[in-house]
């Protein structure tokens, strides 16, 4: 890159911040029902009701991520703005790592994103399986795990590579997802995993 594409880019990326924290500070103000998460993918606005399936789901792996990591590096509806355009996304759970800081802002960089979990809703799973895998893999977050309660099955996804992930394994719920083998290193255990 030339100094001139690279200050192209960093204005680019400031004014794509900008945008999301308006839209962000407009949608504070809205009266959101209670029980949904808001986040903005690819400039488009989505609202979905947390549902108790989903956030079984979302306790169990926060649960495990934390008894290994602590609890200070977990985060679960916290937004962190990923690669693209205008992606103020809210990880169903998020690991960073060690030294991972807030920025001016009081925002949490992508750059310090590990590993990243996403429940499936009805509404929103293309957002899981396609923009949202893709900006993670641009950020180069080492892993991403869906977990599909309509599937009844986890994809996890390692090994970011030119925008989108070089491995995926599927895993039927019911079997332990091993990942000793990435920055997360444990098994997660999804025999409790609730069904839709």
């Amino acid at each position: 890159m030339t100094v001139l594409e690279d200050r192209i880019a960093m204005a680019d990326a400031d004014a794509n911040t900008q945008r999301l924290d308006d839209w962000f500070e407009r949608l504070e103000r809205m009266p959101v029902p209670e029980g949904f998460r808001v986040e903005i993918v690819g400039g488009n606005v989505f609202m979905t009701p947390q549902r108790g399936t989903h956030w079984q789901i979302i306790f169990r792996i926060a649960d495990a991520v934390a008894g290994k990591h602590g609890m200070d590096r977990v985060f679960s509806d916290v937004r962190i703005d990923f690669p693209g355009h205008e992606n103020g996304f809210c990880p169903d759970v998020a690991l960073l790592k060690d030294s991972a800081k807030p920025d001016d802002t009081g925002h949490w960089r992508y750059q310090d994103v590990q590993f990243v979990a996403e429940v499936v809703s009805r509404g929103t799973a293309a957002n899981d399986y396609g923009p949202k895998r893709i900006a993670y893999a641009d950020a180069e977050v080492p892993v991403y795990v869906i977990a599909d309660p309509y599937q009844g099955r986890c994809h996890v996804h390692t090994d970011p590579k030119e925008g989108d992930y070089a491995r995926v394994t599927r895993v039927d719920f019911g079997t332990d997802v091993d990942l000793t083998g990435t920055v997360v290193d444990l098994v997660l255990k999804t025999d409790a995993f609730p069904r839709d």
